[in-house]
């Protein structure tokens, strides 16, 4: 593998992990999903990080303090921010992703809670309105993640939509988070539009020597589901509620599910929008 110059640090520990040969077999096997995890975990080095702060914050963090918790989740975000640049563990691309995402989930924030969808609970100083500036840092969390997993997995894609199309689903789901507010919730034919042109869609990557597949629909699902588990920890952490948890905390329904789904899309197609789609039809 061929580092380029600037690389990140993870990306010359990665050469080197998977320049590694081991005979084909059970113990090539277990390498292979040993790597797979690791570079997961990497890729979700910041969402990561973010999800102890939450927990680590609302266990151990001083009640009198003169810097209020959600303040200083503000702060620690962007020191670790500043940090993955200085030591080169991230790119200088993936940061600004961080800051799009940062930008388009405050957005989505500001009306959501004006709308008493959720609230936080907590007091701030560094805030917009009612939503603390640390929450754009867990929007930007899942950007990070697919940014990221996009470039460490080498993605491709066969049977992939016209980009217009998927740019206009984005779209529209994004509409529909705020319009469902006062006309008809239309996420059952988003849903449905998705499966339309995502049905045929294979991801291709690449965990070690071989690509391998699975249906990007699949894929989607268990981000999502990742990010459900994500979006409990982060509750119970009491970083936000939901009206339904103002008098104790209890598990995020499974509806939600349905959301954190068509928001991965408008991630997905964002991101695809900076790494571009590699089509494996046209590399052959």
């Amino acid at each position: 593998m061929t580092i380029p110059t600037g690389a990140t640090r993870f990306a010359r520990i990665r050469a080197h992990l998977e320049s590694i040969r081991i005979a084909a077999g059970p113990r090539a096997w277990a390498y292979e999903f040993l790597l797979f995890g690791f570079k997961q975990g990497w890729a979700c080095l910041f969402g990561g990080l973010m999800l102890a702060l939450l927990l680590g914050t609302h266990l151990f963090y001083p009640a009198h303090a003169p810097l209020h918790r959600y303040d200083f989740l503000t702060l620690a975000a962007l020191a670790i921010q500043v940090a993955m640049l200085a030591l080169r563990l991230e790119t200088a691309r993936e940061a600004l992703v961080i800051c799009a995402f940062h930008v388009i989930g405050t957005i989505m924030e500001l009306f959501k809670t004006s709308a008493g969808s959720w609230i936080y609970p907590e007091h701030s100083v560094l805030h917009i309105g009612a939503v603390p500036l640390f929450s754009g840092f867990m929007y930007a969390a899942v950007g990070s993640y697919i940014a990221r997993i996009w470039r460490i997995f080498d993605f491709s894609f066969s049977h992939y939509p016209p980009i217009w199309t998927t740019v206009l689903l984005a779209a529209a789901i994004y509409i529909n988070f705020f319009a469902h507010h006062w006309l008809p919730d239309v996420r059952l034919a988003l849903f449905a539009a998705a499966i339309l042109l995502f049905a045929r869609t294979t991801i291709w990557f690449t965990p070690w020597r071989e690509a391998r597949r699975m249906p990007l629909l699949l894929g989607f699902l268990l981000v999502a589901l990742f990010i459900w588990f994500a979006e409990n920890i982060g509750t119970f952490a009491n970083a936000w509620a939901y009206p339904d948890q103002r008098h104790g905390w209890h598990m995020v329904s499974l509806v939600k599910l349905g959301s954190w789904y068509l928001l991965m899309i408008i991630s997905f197609v964002l991101i695809s929008l900076i790494h571009g789609i590699r089509r494996r039809d046209q590399m052959r």
